[in-house]
């Protein structure tokens, strides 16, 4: 996959008080204003970044953002990046607490995993310019895992699918610019 057309993306996944200043509620279990919102759809989502002036990132977009340059499975040792099951405590974390990839950019894994624009298909396995998936389908992908995530599972690669309206404690988002 190739990534030709730039984008800015969030920097942390969408935070509580952010959502609460755009949607006027804040559905989260885990309370805290610098933390990751959660418990919300991909319909919450896809509507907090188009009232914010943006979007909801493709998957290869997410994922060449997650990267921060590298090929590896994790950017940096897990427990320095990602708060998953084995260090979480049961909970999320205030954003930033964790080592920035590359690009600068935290929580690409753990914390909160992160619905993207694409619906949920099988990869193609032919080189692809800025692919945005299928137009139609039952799921949404999710990526980066979250703070309920087993270490072992919590790579760059790792992608999920729920229904568009489903909504859980681990279900954070972050936006793009174009």
């Amino acid at each position: 996959v190739t990534i030709a057309t730039g984008f800015w993306i969030g920097q942390t996944p969408v935070t509580q008080a952010a959502f609460d200043r755009v949607m006027g509620k804040d559905p989260s279990y885990f309370k805290g204003a610098n933390r990751p919102v959660e418990q919300v759809s991909w319909d919450d989502a896809n509507a907090y970044c188009e009232a914010a002036g943006g979007r909801l990132p493709t998957e290869a977009e997410w994922e060449y953002a997650a990267r921060g340059g590298t090929t590896l499975l994790r950017y940096a040792n897990l427990d320095d990046i990602a708060w998953h099951q084995g260090n979480s405590f049961g909970r999320t974390h205030d954003v930033r607490q964790k080592q920035a990839n590359a690009f600068g950019l935290y929580d690409m894994l753990g914390n909160v995993i992160e619905w993207t624009a694409d619906w949920y298909t099988d990869y193609e396995p032919v080189p692809q310019i800025d692919p945005t998936g299928t137009n139609t389908g039952t799921y949404r992908v999710l990526r980066g895992g979250s703070w309920v995530t087993f270490p072992l599972n919590l790579r760059v690669s790792f992608r999920s699918k729920h229904k568009p309206g489903y909504r859980d404690m681990d279900n954070g988002f972050r936006c793009v610019l174009e």
